[in-house]
């Protein structure tokens, strides 16, 4: 039988005070709501995201999932409720779930699903160090709950309980949908809990279970704090996850992954190393300090850094060099090519064992479009030369430094594009003589 998650996304993030929806503040390069949709894509057959009205980039961040707008906004038991219409006659489990929960893993929405099947309803629950205002889990008698009350509505005895609600609950379709129509909003908040769907099934006879998970997939997002808190903790197991995989991370702390990231064995990141999402690292690799990268392909043996920049759509061959302060982007840099110091390389393709000398760029912006640079294999680039784009140099070929080079260079030939110097001797005395006499 299938399965189908219900993922609540409509939440302003007041708390967050920003202009960007709550879901769409992102967590290790990934927005929270894709975080939770790629661990329920694992799991679900179907997934449907209810958003709020005028979010259009929570929408495109949905698809290709169906997306229904909850347009006024009553409490998460009324969210939910507006995703019946997309799930009309779907009579297998579902889940509902927070997009601000991003952490929650595909491990636990299994044995949420798994709990569902000998019982009726099942709910997410945890024990945090520090319970707080988090709504409590009411034990049953039958050895499952009762309920879940809100920390505000809730007496000084129910705050004592430790197990606390996540928000997270699995039903059969039609038994959800029912419980959630027969909602009433009575509480402190005036609202419709979601949550409410426990004690409504309890008092229609039903069986419903907790499924406890660890605090730390669990936390819940809602201001900039806690952003940063749950940052922090996905940062610590990417670095972990790196370095289980053979990788050397010299001050992990200071090192920003991605969700993507992909490092190879035996690859060295040094200090205060980024690694912003789509970025792919083979084995062999030295990062060093300050180094910024951003979907690009770094190949076996290349060495990066320090202070280098790889910008989109970059590929670094096998055994090349990128060295202190050269930036490329959109750029092929072939096996053992060298741009080792202080070089610009845009939309641009450099043969094996070409070097490219300090100071050079290739201009690659007119003003209204980009253009191409061709470099060949073998070629050698003088320092500061200047390569206007569209342009091609042979294999073989040397640019004189100081050169601007604005037409095709053949193979093995030697280009000039600078002015001829002139010395004119007693100039430079006679020069200074004369502005120490106007002064």
């Amino acid at each position: 039988m299938q399965r189908a998650a219900i993922l609540l996304a409509a939440g302003l993030g007041t708390r967050m005070r920003s202009a960007l929806p709550k879901a769409m503040h992102p967590v290790a390069g990934r927005p929270m709501l894709n975080h939770l949709i790629a661990a329920c894509e694992e799991v679900f057959d179907r997934i449907v995201v209810v958003t709020g009205p005028d979010m259009p980039a929570l929408e495109k961040a949905a698809a290709p999932h169906a997306t229904v707008v909850q347009r006024e906004r009553l409490g998460t038991g009324h969210a939910a409720l507006q995703a019946a219409p997309l799930l009309e006659g779907f009579e297998g489990d579902v889940a509902v779930l927070y997009a601000d929960n991003p952490l929650i893993t595909a491990e636990t929405l299994r044995r949420l699903l798994l709990a569902r099947v000998s019982s009726d309803l099942a709910l997410l629950a945890m024990r945090p160090a520090d319970p707080g205002r988090y709504g409590r889990v009411v034990p049953h008698g039958d050895g499952g709950i009762a309920g879940v009350v809100e920390w505000k509505d809730a007496t000084e005895e129910q705050r004592a309980i430790t197990l606390c609600n996540v928000g997270v609950i699995c039903a059969a379709a039609p038994r959800l949908f029912h419980w959630l129509r027969e909602l009433k909003n009575d509480n402190a908040a005036g609202e419709y809990y979601l949550t409410d769907v426990v004690a409504a099934a309890r008092t229609e006879g039903f069986r419903a279970v907790a499924v406890e998970a660890a605090e730390a997939e669990c936390r819940g997002i809602n201001s900039r704090l806690e952003l940063a808190e749950a940052e922090a903790a996905v940062q610590a197991a990417l670095r972990r996850k790196a370095m289980e995989g053979g990788a050397t991370l010299t001050r992990p702390e200071s090192v920003t992954l991605s969700f993507d990231t992909r490092i190879g064995q035996d690859v060295t990141v040094g200090p205060d190393v980024v690694f912003a999402p789509g970025v792919t690292i083979e084995d062999g690799v030295d990062i060093r300090a300050f180094s910024h990268l951003e979907a690009c392909t770094v190949r076996s043996g290349a060495v990066i850094g320090p202070f280098a920049r790889l910008r989109p759509g970059t590929e670094v061959g096998a055994n090349a060099h990128v060295g202190n302060f050269v930036e490329l982007k959109a750029a092929v840099l072939g096996e053992g090519a060298k741009a080792n110091h202080l070089s610009y390389i845009g939309d641009a393709t450099v043969g094996a064992r070409t070097n490219i000398g300090a100071g050079t760029i290739t201009c690659n912006y007119d003003g209204y479009a980009k253009h191409k640079t061709n470099i060949g294999a073998g070629v050698f680039i003088g320092s500061n030369a200047t390569l206007v784009a569209p342009v091609s140099l042979g294999d073989g070929a040397f640019v004189a430094a100081g050169s601007t080079i604005t037409e095709t260079v053949v193979p093995d030939a030697m280009a000039f594009g600078r002015a001829r110097q002139e010395q004119k001797e007693g100039r430079a005395a006679a020069f200074r003589a004369s502005r120490r006499k106007e002064k």
